[in-house]
């Protein structure tokens, strides 16, 4: 990698690779290491500039994740946010400790003195907080710069080497000026010329790909009709063209018309080698009395490995199998580069595939997020309906149906989604939402049809509109009520089986998008 980079210490943050996405915004290129990584890894890397992410640990904990002093001899610029704050301070003389009051939301940033990282920020301004500890002193080599209430040292800077450190989170959209300063951090404090640009991600990721898949090898793609994995395939055409097979398992989860989408673009457009394989029997035996939602991811993980085992017998020389994990996947389900990431969901194309299997595991995507991947996706050639298809989980219907999953709930479910899609784009709402979807409670309400009471065999359906544009945090989308009317409307008068429609207007966090 010739491209001047900026390095990302993952502390074990929910928002490590936020962070890396935010300078990436800015264009310029950057990768996550390890909290312990050496000068030497770093240099050769082409580092030019170090952000410390934050963490769940507390510094004073003798298991918390540590800081290999030595970097800070480079002569890189470096940036702490939240816990990289803290172990910058401490590494530099300073005290961490308890807070006497914990900041979670948004506070008030009041700035004291001027400094480059906080050019062109308001003397005022809301940022966004989440610790419970706070930095109680720092070595005199170190001034604040900005404060909030509960916060005196929210900004500080050391007065000798060029190190700076942030108690808030200015890589969350929360932050008002949290982009300008991560601006100011990487043109006027790390000098960086802003040359990185999505189409060097498709060049780096087909050059990588070239570099790994051996000529007389064969790759398995997973498609799942998503723009995910269909990025994938695409980024495999170019790499190893007539190399690839595509294995597409339809589990009887699907929405409506997958499997005529997956094969009309990659069957039909790109000519690629397509194998599908109907195994919704398979699936729905092994859901069987299931409600547990990680059991079910769990399940429906282990079942799809057996059914690519077994295709995977019919093509000559397959060595690889390719799957579109993205980087909010592999953070949820406790997989950072500290190793100290919290556990949210298990997603069951993280982890990678069991080793008696044979295969070499290519995931192209595990250090992007979603709309990255569709810009790819576009350069790619993909048509409008895959890159911009709203995103559906790998298990599918399953974790939207709560409760067991059976052909007839999954039918129920599979109709009235088909509806909330109709209804949204006839409307002109489908590309305001980053996702839209449905579903199925195992729950029985009291209503009316006609002049007989419904009760018995009917559900709730709950409708899920949410606006991001990270997938790591999600506000609820305040569509229009008529919208909403029409949709209910049509749901319950088409889908005999629900009786009652209800909207979720909760953000992430506290919930996560999906309901399991």
């Amino acid at each position: 990698m010739t491209e001047p980079t900026i390095a990302i210490l993952d502390f074990g943050s929910q928002y490590a690779q936020l962070i890396a996405r935010r300078v990436r915004e800015q264009h310029v290129h950057s990768r996550l290491f390890a909290p312990g990584v050496r000068p030497a890894e770093l240099r050769a890397a082409g580092v030019v500039g170090i952000i410390l992410s934050g963490g769940p640990a507390s510094t004073y904990d003798s298991a918390a994740p540590r800081l290999d002093a030595t970097i800070l001899d480079m002569g890189c610029p470096v940036l702490g946010i939240c816990y990289g704050l803290q172990i910058l301070a401490e590494t530099l003389g300073g005290r961490v400790s308890a807070g006497a009051t914990r900041e979670f939301g948004r506070a008030r940033l009041t700035i004291h003195a001027s400094d480059a990282l906080l050019a062109h920020v308001p003397p005022e301004s809301n940022v966004w907080m989440s610790h419970g500890d706070v930095v109680e002193s720092v070595s005199d080599q170190f001034e604040s710069l900005a404060s909030t209430p509960a916060c005196p040292m929210a900004v500080v800077r050391h007065k000798m080497l060029p190190i700076r450190g942030a108690q808030f989170h200015p890589e969350v959209t929360h932050t008002a000026y949290g982009a300008q300063i991560i601006r100011n951090f990487l043109y006027d404090i790390c000098r960086c010329a802003g040359t990185w640009r999505t189409q060097d991600i498709v060049r780096h990721a087909i050059d990588d790909i070239r570099a790994r898949v051996a000529p007389d090898a064969r790759v398995i793609c997973g498609l799942s009709g998503g723009v995910d994995s269909s990025v994938v395939a695409a980024l495999l055409h170019e790499a190893v063209r007539d190399r690839l097979t595509c294995i597409f398992v339809d589990h009887g989860l699907l929405r409506s018309n997958e499997a005529d989408l997956v094969e009309a673009t990659f069957r039909d457009h790109f000519k690629t080698d397509l194998h599908v394989v109907d195994a919704a029997e398979r699936f729905f035996a092994r859901l069987r009395g299931v409600t547990d939602p990680q059991e079910k991811r769990r399940r429906i993980g282990h079942e799809f490995i057996e059914v690519f085992k077994a295709e995977a017998t019919r093509i000559p020389n397959a060595r690889y199998l390719a799957q579109g994990t993205l980087y909010p996947d592999v953070i949820e389900s406790g997989h950072g580069h500290a190793g100290t990431t919290a556990s949210i969901k298990l997603h069951h194309n993280v982890g990678g595939l069991p080793a008696e299997l044979g295969f070499e595991l290519i995931e192209p995507l595990r250090d992007l997020f979603k709309d990255e991947v569709r810009q790819m996706g576009e350069l790619l050639g993909l048509p409008r309906e895959i890159v911009w298809r709203h995103p559906f989980p790998g298990p599918g219907l399953a974790v939207r149906i709560l409760g067991e999953v059976n052909p007839e709930r999954c039918d129920l479910l599979r109709r009235a989604d088909a509806i909330v899609t109709e209804e949204i784009r006839s409307a002109g709402w489908y590309d305001k939402i980053a996702q839209a979807f449905a579903v199925l409670l195992p729950v029985a309400t009291i209503g009316v049809m006609g002049d007989g009471r419904t009760y018995a065999g009917q559900h709730v359906l709950v409708l899920r509109f949410v606006q991001t544009t990270d997938f790591m945090t999600a506000e609820w989308v305040h569509i229009d009520p008529i919208v909403l009317d029409r949709i209910s409307t049509r749901v319950v008068n088409e889908v005999r089986g629900i009786n009652r429609v209800t909207y979720d207007i909760t953000t992430k966090p506290p919930a996560t998008i999906e309901w399991e």
